[in-house]
């Protein structure tokens, strides 16, 4: 093979990884081909990886040796990630990319899946359907931009990842590092989206996707479809360009959950303290004992589990027994619906200057009927004459594991929520070469992002004769059944109860200005001057209703048939459950509304009456206005004959936020003005110790602004739902300053051959500021709820914390094999984490009595993934497999005896994705997720202590899923 022909084939990877035909091809300078508006520090003109430039910089030394190899051009899987390896080895900063190697074959529902092989990045949420949330080296707080430009949510801070189709992108960079040229926001790191571009393409170009995916549990077929056209003409005024990019997507799904209740205390079934019921309910505070706290609710490690533990009730050390107050198991069915569209012109007029305008559509409409059953276990007065026989223990512990009650009351809802988003972004951005040295770029956005919901909830009620409960019956599953299992289908035994009827509305906008520029240093110490500011109007906005009614305290059997619905053949048999029930049809109230509130209107208690005017009442409007600054320098050394380049740079933001607040109780209008400012300087140090081995080392502060809703002062109450003696809330703090990280990576890369590499990063992030809830209990008068006093959580920068780890990450292709056996390589990585932060200890009236270490929420002190590939001819194949260890994801309401922690058991996944070329324009898939059926499990712990074993929470089906698709295409 001729050198001519090495280099011709290493200039088509090298658009391969552009996402654009060479400039060779075109017959344009590399000026008019630049692509994107792009502010990254580490891109070269046209937005594209600086590992895009040139044929040397994407091979180092190799370019020669590979010249000998009969064929250097790869496609498939292997092009995918040989790609992404030249992003990561190229850049600046420390990044991860993930490269559609052909338009709509990023092999993913959405970019949430398809960033979850990604070193360093968790994912979690895998319900409806689909995985939903990420996180990279366990934190959240993560900044999403679309092209460069920073996107969000409505009233959020940030974009739903799980709403951009895969099969609109181009290339995803995950950056775990940030430089000063980029925005400051974002803990966790940056997660850059981009989609393609007329001049990504020689001239006419066209792609279609299509998919029918299955979802076992909800037993449907989804459709997932795409297409793209984009053509570009030479013309007298210069190159001209025109794309269009659509995306369709429907699931139809269903989750099953079972879930036992909070844990509370109980008297002896042998020796209650006076005055109680064998195995009554200890309340916290109870008329017996006046004026005592016979135990404090919502401790961090809950009530002590140890055989023999007391509680001191009317100056006597009494025992008690910790059961769950109650199971409840539901099934949501759902039905999403994402489309999405992007268009993008572009104009270069000359060699020196670009154009580019485009538009973003995202939609997003989702319908969900969550059919629940709940039941109570925890009534005392219908035990037999010996209440010690209705139950067994866990061995070594006081908590019940099996218990069987008498007379228990339940209740089944209708639960109906509709939701859709509609976000739009309009851009115009422009470059321009100033002389050789000087380079600007401009670019102006407007977004706009609207989130609607409603919310109504039908219940029934009613009383069984008696329920056996087994709360762990295996593998953390809760089992119960009733000893007539035929009441719960029939709805004469039901009386229609109470009606929820609620909705919000959040409104966010924003318009920016940014204006960008390198200058060129030449060949000295100094290489170039990057400097650039940023102007950003941001306005936030959250409106909302809720009104109730009680019972109608009629059969549901009397009301129309079409409101009755049969829950069938629920948890598929695995666990000791009712399988089927009849509920309040949520398809029927959707349809019914005004019918079901008019029947409440002429029914309830004429002094509770739903209001027949549907207007939302706004919570708070917020305007948050944003400059910021830059100035950056690269430099570069040659150290014992290998360049040692640094990067470094500072970056000035100052926020001026107005704030308008209204209560929800009494219709009050207060307001708050604050400013702040931050410096954040940068340092990226990258040494090619050899062509092929290199260190960085990145010193970095970022910051993460309070999520807007937590700045809101009003409390958001819910009554005492369990007779505990007072009701919970809400509520924000409009004191809330930025949350600051310091942030240090050491990382090491070996590419030991072409689409090979090894590669590890150690890390730390010290941050200050952490928001954390405390709660404190107050009396709130006039509320029309069942009580006075309320435990509000409210928000405060209380934690300081530290996260540390290290990540290694390997993709490697052997050239030794021979036959079909070439094309088979292995990716992988493995990320470990160990988190902790200070959380206070308050007591009732919030004041600090102490403080506790915990780790971060989301955290998980182990995660890895593989993932076999293999290409060879037509054919390409992956089987992945993830998994994270456990991790505390939430904290539970402060009102009970069990921890507030809820942690997950490991979670995993094997999927599998085949893909088959046709021919060079048609291609055929399949995709199969999930492939072991595993279940997704939660369980009580503070810290370490705990287990699934006794204190199991909830477990959720989450199913299998596969896809068949075809893709048409060709450029």
């Amino acid at each position: 093979m001729s050198t001519g022909r090495a280099a011709m084939c290493t200039v088509s990877l090298v658009a391969l990884v552009a996402g654009a035909a060479p400039a060779a091809a075109r017959g344009q300078s590399s000026a008019s081909q630049a692509a994107s508006p792009a502010n990254g520090p580490d891109r070269a003109p046209g937005g594209r990886p600086a590992a895009a430039v040139s044929a040397n910089s994407l091979n180092g030394d190799q370019a020669g040796a590979d010249a000998t190899e009969e064929e250097i051009v790869v496609t498939g899987v292997r092009a995918s990630l040989r790609a992404g390896l030249a992003v990561k080895r190229e850049a600046t900063q420390i990044v991860e990319s993930v490269v559609a190697e052909d338009v709509g074959k990023l092999p993913d529902n959405n970019v949430v899946e398809a960033l979850q092989r990604v070193t360093g990045v968790q994912v979690t949420d895998r319900g409806a359907g689909e995985t939903g949330t990420i996180s990279i080296r366990g934190l959240p707080d993560i900044t999403t931009t679309w092209n460069g430009r920073n996107i969000f949510t409505a009233s959020g801070r940030q974009f739903a990842l799980a709403d951009i189709p895969a099969n609109l992108v181009r290339r995803i960079d995950v950056y775990k590092t940030r430089a000063a040229s980029q925005i400051e926001t974002g803990i966790a790191g940056q997660v850059d989206v981009f989609t393609r571009r007329p001049f990504d393409f020689d001239g006419l170009a066209f792609s279609a996707v299509g998919r029918g995916i299955y979802l076992q549990q909800a037993d449907k077929i989804n459709p997932n479809v795409s297409a793209l056209i984009s053509d570009r003409w030479n013309t007298g005024i210069g190159d001209l360009g025109a794309l269009v990019n659509v995306s369709y997507a429907r699931t139809r799904y269903k989750d099953q959950g079972v879930t036992a209740g909070a844990l509370v205390p109980f008297a002896s079934p042998t020796n209650p303290p006076a005055g109680w019921t064998p195995l009554e309910r200890i309340q916290p505070t109870d008329g017996r004992a006046p004026g005592q706290q016979l135990w404090v609710p919502g401790l961090d490690a809950g009530l002590p589990e140890a055989p023999g533990s007391t509680l001191l009730i009317n100056g006597v050390q009494s025992p008690y027994l910790l059961s769950r107050d109650a199971v409840f198991q539901n099934a949501l069915h759902g039905d999403r619906k994402r489309p999405a569209v992007n268009v993008a012109l572009q104009w270069a007029p000359n060699s020196s200057s670009e154009y580019t305008a485009e538009f973003f559509w995202d939609g997003y409409r989702n319908t969900t009927f969550n059919d629940l059953f709940f039941t109570f276990v925890d009534w005392w007065g219908n035990l037999g004459p010996n209440p010690a026989s209705t139950i067994t223990l866990y061995p070594d512990s006081n908590m019940i594991k099996t218990r069987q009650v008498g007379s228990v009351f339940g209740f089944n809802s209708g639960d109906v929520t509709k939701s859709s988003t509609d976000s739009f972004v309009y851009a115009l951005s422009g470059k321009w070469d100033i002389g050789d040295r000087l380079k600007l770029r401009g670019d102006l956005s407007y977004q706009d992002s609207t989130f609607k919901s409603s919310f109504a909830a039908l219940r029934t009620t009613r009383v069984a004769d008696q329920i056996n409960v087994d709360l762990n019956s295996g593998n953390g599953i809760t089992g119960f059944h009733f000893n007539d299992d035929s009441i719960l289908t029939n709805p004469a035994i039901w009386t229609v109860a109470e009606f929820y009827d609620n909705a919000n509305k959040n409104k966010g906008n924003a318009r920016t200005a940014q204006l960008d520029g390198d200058y060129d240093a030449g060949e000295g110490l100094l290489r170039k001057i990057s400097f650039g500011v940023r102007y950003d109007d941001r306005r936030a906005t959250e409106a909302s209703r809720t009104q109730d009614a009680p019972g109608l305290g009629v059969p549901l059997s009397s009301l129309d048939p079409g409101l009755q619905y049969i829950e069938k053949g629920f948890f598929d048999g695995r666990a000791d459950v009712p399988r089927t029930w009849v509920v309040a049809n949520g398809y029927y109230v959707t349809s019914h509304l005004d019918d079901i509130r008019s029947l409440y209107r002429n029914s309830v208690d004429p002094g509770i009456q739903l209001s027949d005017q549907l207007t939302l009442t706004q919570n708070f409007h917020i305007r948050e206005r944003t400059s910021a600054a830059y100035v950056q320098g690269d430099f570069q050394q040659d150290i014992a004959g290998r360049p040692l380049r640094l990067q470094a740079g500072v970056r000035y933001v100052g926020v001026k936020t107005d704030m308008d607040f209204r209560s929800q109780l009494d219709g009050s209008v207060s307001g708050a003005s604050k400013k702040v400012h931050s410096f954040l300087p940068s340092v990226t140090v990258r040494y090619d110790v050899t062509d092929k081995l290199r260190f960085r080392f990145n010193y970095g502060r970022t910051l993460r602004r309070p999520n807007f809703v937590d700045l809101n002062p009003n409390y958001i109450l819910t009554g005492d739902l369990t007779n505990v003696g007072y009701g919970s809330g809400t509520g924000g703090n409009p004191n809330l300053r930025p949350t600051k990280a310091t942030n240090y990576d050491l990382g090491a890369e070996w590419y030991f051959d072409r689409d090979s590499a090894i590669y590890a990063t150690l890390f730390q992030r010290n941050i200050d500021g952490l928001v954390v809830s405390t709660a404190r209990l107050i009396n709130i008068p006039n509320t029309n709820y069942n009580t006075q006093n309320f435990v509000i959580n409210a928000p405060d920068n209380a934690s300081n914390g530290k996260l540390k780890g290290a990540e290694i990450g390997l993709v490697y292709f052997p050239k030794f094999l021979p036959g079909l056996l070439n094309g088979l390589g292995v990716q992988g990585s493995l990320t470990v984490l160990d988190s902790s932060q200070t959380i206070p200890v308050v007591d009732a009236q919030g004041n600090v009595t102490g403080h506790v270490q915990t780790p971060f929420f989301g955290v998980s002190k182990l995660s890895y993934n593989v993932t076999l590939a293999y290409d060879h001819g037509p054919i390409g194949t992956r089987l992945s497999y993830v998994w994270r260890k456990s991790f505390i994801h939430n904290n539970e309401a402060r009102l009970f005896a069990n921890p507030i922690g809820i942690w997950r058991v490991p979670e995993k996944s094997l999927d599998f994705q085949l893909s088959y070329n046709v021919s060079k324009a048609i291609a055929l898939t399949f995709d199969a997720t999930n492939l072991t059926n595993e279940l997704d499990q939660s369980y009580y712990a503070f810290g370490n202590a705990g287990s699934p074993s006794t204190t199991n929470f909830g477990t959720t089906i989450r199913g299998r899923q596969f896809a068949l698709g075809a893709r048409l295409s060709f450029n």
